[in-house]
């Protein structure tokens, strides 16, 4: 019986029955299954979507690698986002992985350009953006804010996490939703 308790929580924490997804279109590209160990080694993306299985925190952990400091380093990137989840239940009292999926669909663009030759010239177009493009769009620049945040900075890496998170999950000024309007200011000059 407590085997399979231990499996609903992620970090042994936060409860995944409690998050709500708003944003329909993503709600299939956003996995919270709770698993044992956020390690999947990247089993489900060797198939078509089957990022979309990957568990959404473990996504975020992987983005995080992306930078040179951390490639590599899984055991490190996971404390630094279990610490980040502390800091953001300890500042608003709410369930971190709730603000997570929050940050996500604000920070998820929209619209983007697409280049188009025509004859011998580049016309950029604006064109939809898909729901998995999105959520990996949202997960890179929140990677990035944090990135840039934590660079020659007194702040920690993890106090960046929390901060972007929470601000983007507000919709608040921060580096992953100017990342995301500019990516729809230039597509609507490009209608």
């Amino acid at each position: 019986m407590q085997l399979s308790m231990h499996f609903d929580k992620i970090f042994d924490k936060w409860d995944v029955s409690e998050v709500k997804i708003k944003d329909r279109g993503m709600e299939k590209h956003i996995s919270l299954k709770p698993v044992s160990a956020l390690h999947s080694g990247g089993r489900q993306a060797k198939q078509q979507f089957g990022e979309s299985e990957i568990c959404i925190v473990e996504r975020l952990i992987n983005n995080l690698m992306r930078t040179e400091k951390n490639t590599g380093k899984k055991l490190k990137t996971y404390n630094i986002v279990e610490t980040a989840f502390d800091l953001i239940h300890e500042a608003t009292g709410e369930n971190p992985l709730q603000v997570l999926v929050d940050a996500i669909q604000n920070a998820g663009p929209r619209e983007e350009t697409i280049r188009l030759r025509f004859g011998g010239i580049l016309v950029p177009k604006a064109v939809d953006v898909s729901s998995q493009r999105r959520v990996n769009e949202a997960l890179r620049f929140i990677a990035q804010g944090v990135q840039k945040c934590s660079f020659k900075s007194k702040k920690s890496v993890e106090r960046c996490l929390a901060d972007e998170l929470m601000a983007a999950a507000k919709n608040m000024k921060c580096h992953s939703i100017s990342k995301k309007e500019e990516k729809e200011r230039i597509a609507r000059s490009a209608r």
